[in-house]
């Protein structure tokens, strides 16, 4: 009789949960919304870049500050990268405390200095500080490091949901800011911001946030236009292959809806079919372009991206920064290895990525991918 009463009441509460599932299915939107984010206009742009004009010096001193375990991988990479590539200003990667930094969803960096090396080799504090995605929005030494940057006069970017982190840091209380759609409700918990739609970054009183994670590509650019001119800009844009860079953005394009959803439980439900595709590590890598294909890689529920080399030590990227493989090999088997996107410039690698996405796994996956980071197609 007891063992009855447990099946029966495993098979009502398993009825139960899938039409509760069913109802929440049903409520979300069919689809995103479709069409062409408005133009902006050129005095909005120019007060953009008059604002992000450098604090202090000349030369601005750039810090990119993640936490040890796991930020978010294109987040901390893209910036550095971009930035560094246009000679404008000198970039770090900083972390919280020494070792490597861990990132999400794939990769592992050598950052160039512990914030406390940070601070005493530079003591009147950075010109920018740059904030990706972390594990903890709440981590006590980054957001006082993050403070601390802000009192000696660094303007303070918060690329995605790093925009919580400035937040919880203190910095956006009565400024306007935006961040990943995923987390909008999240930021507007903080009664004293103001929350702006269709604008993939917005720049407010010494700080600056960016829509999803592809957000720090038009963002780093808009930033090297403002140290060094529109012309220097154009020159990495055309580099990573990116047309224009403007704030425009059609926020309604970017929610949750019910392909979103059933493209989540599905893939993670079929488990089975999981895949790890090994992507080399040569030096020399655009350290972007490997960031955006890992990133993308890793976020189909169907797969995760690992980086190999022939010896465990970091490799030098193309600017660089120093990644370390997640394994020692030579080869990797090919039905496993993925098109050799890492190579191509940025934007056409993140492209080629979607494009392989949807060829292996199909468009609902791949657009799902793009969905996460927030990259118009």
């Amino acid at each position: 009789m007891s063992w009855r009463f447990l099946i029966w009441s495993g098979v009502g509460i398993t009825a139960l949960l899938l039409i509760i599932g069913g109802i929440w299915l049903l409520s979300l939107p069919g689809e995103a919304a479709r069409g062409t984010p408005a133009p902006i206009a050129r005095d909005e742009t120019d007060a953009t870049i008059a604002a992000l004009k450098p604090p202090k010096r000349q030369r601005p001193l750039i810090a990119i500050i993640g936490i040890n375990d796991m930020s978010e991988t294109t987040d901390y990479l893209m910036p550095y990268g971009i930035l560094a590539r246009a000679d404008v200003a000198d970039v770090l990667m900083v972390a919280t405390r020494s070792g490597p930094v861990t990132l999400y969803p794939a990769l592992k960096v050598e950052p160039h200095a512990t914030i406390a090396d940070f601070d005493a080799r530079h003591p009147d504090g950075a010109d920018y500080v740059i904030v990706p995605a972390m594990s903890r929005d709440d981590d006590p030494v980054a957001l006082q490091w993050i403070r601390d940057q802000a009192a000696k006069g660094a303007i303070v970017i918060g690329v995605c949901v790093g925009a919580t982190i400035v937040a919880n840091a203190g910095l956006l209380d009565g400024k306007a800011a935006t961040t990943h759609w995923y987390s909008v409700k999240d930021l507007k918990k903080h009664s004293a911001i103001r929350y702006v739609a269709d604008r993939r970054f917005v720049v407010d009183k010494g700080v600056a946030t960016t829509t999803g994670i592809t957000a720090s590509m038009p963002m780093a650019l808009t930033l090297i236009e403002a140290i060094a001119g529109r012309d220097r800009a154009a020159t990495v844009a055309r580099d990573i292959g990116l047309a224009s860079w403007d704030a425009r953005h059609r926020s309604e394009a970017f929610r949750f809806t019910r392909p979103f959803a059933l493209t989540a439980i599905t893939n993670t439900l079929a488990f089975w079919t999981r895949e790890q595709l090994g992507i080399a590590l040569t030096p020399g890598l655009d350290e972007v372009s490997l960031a955006l294909a890992t990133d993308a890689w890793s976020r189909t529920y169907r797969s995760r991206a690992v980086t190999y080399a022939a010896t465990a030590g970091a490799q030098p990227s193309r600017n660089g920064a120093r990644i370390l493989p997640d394994t020692t090999a030579t080869d990797w088997p090919l039905q496993q290895s993925p098109p050799a996107t890492a190579l191509l410039p940025p934007a056409k690698a993140l492209d080629e990525t979607l494009r392989a996405i949807d060829f292996r796994y199909g468009a609902r996956t791949a657009d799902f991918v793009a969905m996460q980071l927030e990259y118009p197609r």
